[in-house]
């Protein structure tokens, strides 16, 4: 089966919804899943767009997605590219479309002049990890992720 990767267009939003809504619930997360759609939109196709979505088609059929944006390494001196979602639907799992994804990724960074790119796995996603450890990725298990959102947010704007 033929793979290809495409940027997504504003036609795909409710396909990109989707996708987002597939991978919560794979992570056990659907209770968390907030967003506005129509906002989503604006955010991905507006006129400042904060991140970019590819699809993965097998035989033409969206079968995955990636999300991502741009970040910065201040010890490099140069951006990177940071993977905010990567999911391919379980039927299409082992077709090559998630390895293919991360190609795509890995091409942009060579191109763009990035230098890395990361991102984060859940640590019961012992497939996932597995994954991608097998195409060169290394766990970062000496970093641990902070958030500040909600309530803990507006307080500390307004500090």
């Amino acid at each position: 089966m033929t793979i290809s990767i495409r940027p997504a267009a504003p036609a795909d939003l409710p396909l990109i919804a989707q996708f987002i809504r597939d991978l919560a619930v794979y992570e056990k997360l659907a209770h968390e899943v907030r967003f506005d759609e129509a906002k989503l939109g604006e955010k991905l196709f507006g006129p400042r767009p904060y991140a970019e979505v590819v699809i993965g088609e097998l035989g033409g059929e969206p079968q995955g997605f990636a999300l991502f944006f741009h970040n910065f390494s201040t010890f490099e001196g140069r951006p990177g590219l940071y993977l905010e979602d990567l999911f391919v639907h379980p039927e299409a799992r082992g077709s090559g479309l998630g390895k293919a994804l991360l190609a795509h990724l890995a091409q942009l960074c060579v191109t763009r002049d990035c230098a890395r790119l990361e991102w984060s796995v859940l640590d019961w996603n012992t497939p996932a990890i597995g994954f991608y450890q097998n195409l060169g990725a290394k766990l970062m298990d000496e970093w641990t992720v902070m958030r500040v959102d909600g309530d803990a947010l507006t307080d500390l704007a307004a500090a």
